[in-house]
């Protein structure tokens, strides 16, 4: 029996669910579930603690994602290659959302945490070439939408649902045809972020349409609003 698969995913959940939000409030002597937002992810600990804070914890929460991607298809033979056997893409691709589901659903955390924004990113670049041209299209609607609105959830959701497009996109360019056996996994895995980074806001976007939502920079010392 192969155990391959499920070492690579277990060692990216892990490496995934750790809480770097937490740590650092942790470090400074606040429980930044309690400020805020009461989320652990980079938005949040930017409102509390400033631009500094938000750039380190999206810089770890981005390694997290990127690192055991890049392992995994460094071990499976699939880094740097377009054409990737259907079966090798599936454990790569695997590893990619065990990397995010470990963030969201950290053990650590009673199977809660952050919504997985840095950490998709970092994972999807380290898909390696197939999904980081469209990754690096769904950023540049994430930075977009910020620059336009200026609320970090808004501008997560519309590069989470940017990014099923840009996927769609690239295999067309390379002139896939998007029910081919090879293809069909990277789009299922570009919906099932997308979905998941969008449920996620959802208290997000009731908080826009009642006007109570933060722009981005905006500092909080404040109780949760959830």
């Amino acid at each position: 029996m192969d155990f391959t698969p499920y070492v690579l995913c277990t060692s990216a959940y892990l490496c995934g669910s750790i809480p770097f939000g937490l740590l650092i409030g942790k470090a400074k002597g606040v429980d930044v579930r309690t400020v805020g937002s009461g989320n652990i992810g980079a938005t949040n600990i930017g409102r509390i603690f400033g631009r500094k804070y938000f750039f380190i914890c999206f810089t770890l929460d981005f390694a997290k994602g990127l690192l055991p991607v890049l392992a995994a298809g460094h071990h499976l033979g699939a880094l740097g290659k377009w054409d990737v056997e259907p079966r090798i893409a599936l454990m790569w691709l695997a590893t990619v959302l065990s990397a995010v589901a470990g963030h969201i659903f950290s053990p650590w955390l009673k199977f809660k945490g952050g919504k997985g924004v840095a950490t998709s990113l970092g994972a999807l670049l380290g898909v390696f070439p197939v999904l980081s041209v469209a990754a690096g299209g769904a950023f540049l609607a994430f930075i977009l939408t910020l620059k336009v609105g200026g609320f970090m959830s808004l501008a997560s959701i519309a590069g989470a649902c940017a990014l099923p497009i840009a996927v769609a996109c690239t295999m067309l360019v390379r002139g896939e045809r998007l029910s081919e056996p090879r293809t069909w996994p990277f789009l299922a895995l570009a919906f099932i972020l997308a979905i998941l980074v969008t449920l996620k806001h959802r208290a997000n976007i009731a908080r826009i349409r009642a006007g109570t939502e933060p722009k981005f920079g905006a500092g909080s010392r404040s109780k949760p609003n959830r």
